[in-house]
């Protein structure tokens, strides 16, 4: 993580000496068109570009952290891993369900999603863009555990 933030605030840097270096070349030309501001220009995209896709990568850092943190939560207060634990809530009427159950359950809400995002309508269909591991709903180890 410490990389990520490194890697974005060099960028930024960059970024934003690049922008100095453009007015300074614009102001050093007297605001015409030179082949130091063409330069100049030149540098601030590519420090722009490199910003960017510094930001993108944090960004995806920060959603599968996210991702990560909520599928562990899922999964603890799903199979009861958080009943007798200090500060936690009291445990739901709920009965726990396997984890097997809960990855097959949370793969098929992916899939579906999938479907409807990209429009396919086959939302209840065969396909599954992972045919490997296709969701039975006749799982039934729930109670099993």
């Amino acid at each position: 993580m410490d990389n990520i933030v490194d890697d974005l605030n060099n960028a930024y840097q960059e970024f934003v000496a690049a922008a100095a270096g453009v007015l300074e070349a614009k102001e050093g030309s007297g605001a015409q068109k030179t082949a130091a501001t063409d330069a100049a220009l030149e540098n601030f995209k590519q420090r722009w570009e490199l910003f960017r896709v510094s930001c993108d990568k944090a960004e995806e850092f920060v959603e599968s952290v996210k991702q990560r943190i909520g599928s562990e939560c899922l999964v603890d207060e799903a199979t009861g891993s958080l009943t007798g634990k200090a500060g936690q809530a009291a445990p739901t009427s709920l009965p726990p369900i396997s984890a097997v159950r809960l990855e097959q359950m949370s793969k098929a809400v992916r899939w579906l999603v999938i479907e409807l995002q990209h429009g396919s309508g086959t939302a209840g269909g065969s396909s599954h863009p992972y045919p490997s591991a296709p969701f039975d709903a006749r799982f039934s180890d729930d109670a099993a555990q």
